[in-house]
């Protein structure tokens, strides 16, 4: 459904004068700002382990094939590492990236001007320039680091049901121009 929108090109891919009728695959179309900034045209969702973009899509708007608004939406362009790892390909990760996951990835402290609720990361030492220990330092583990970014991700936008057919159509009609 995704790329049956695109448009086609003549394409001669090694320059020797046998074009071929492609899809113009490098033809991007994203979410403007303005519209990403409308919150009532979102829902916010939190990724299941395990849950897929067809998986949702066929939840929420009735069919699979709608995944691509999904990721569209969330300005996800590739699924292996912008998106969600389930439980297994997560311990995988760790196990493959990490000889300790239990070892120390970083300390941080909370930020103590402007937004105090901010989090710093300050390396892999609380000791301050001077050799003392910053008391307040948080030991981040490999394991809680990793676990930080998945959740980060976890968090995406769907478009309320409502409005899918008008930015389907929106899409099609914005794909179709061929003005690059």
């Amino acid at each position: 459904m995704y790329f049956s929108q695109f448009p086609v090109i003549i394409y001669d891919s090694v320059g020797n004068d046998d074009f071929k009728v492609v899809t113009h695959l490098l033809k991007r179309v994203a979410l403007g700002s303005k519209a990403k900034s409308v919150t009532s045209l979102f829902d916010t969702h939190d990724v299941r382990s395990g849950e897929t973009p067809e998986m949702i899509a066929h939840k929420l708007y009735g069919d699979a094939e709608y995944h691509w608004v999904i990721l569209l939406v969330n300005n996800i362009t590739d699924r292996y590492h912008q998106w969600p790892m389930n439980n297994r390909a997560f311990f995988a990760h760790l196990a493959d990236t990490y000889d300790n996951v239990d070892a120390t990835h970083h300390y941080e402290i909370y930020q103590d001007s402007g937004d105090t609720t901010v989090k710093i990361n300050i390396g892999l030492t609380n000791i301050d320039t001077d050799g003392n220990t910053i008391a307040d330092a948080t030991l981040i583990t490999n394991r809680e680091y990793e676990d930080a970014k998945q959740d980060e991700i976890r968090k995406i936008r769907l478009l309320d049901s409502t409005y899918l057919a008008q930015f389907v159509e929106e899409f099609e009609n914005l794909v179709s121009d061929t003005e690059d």
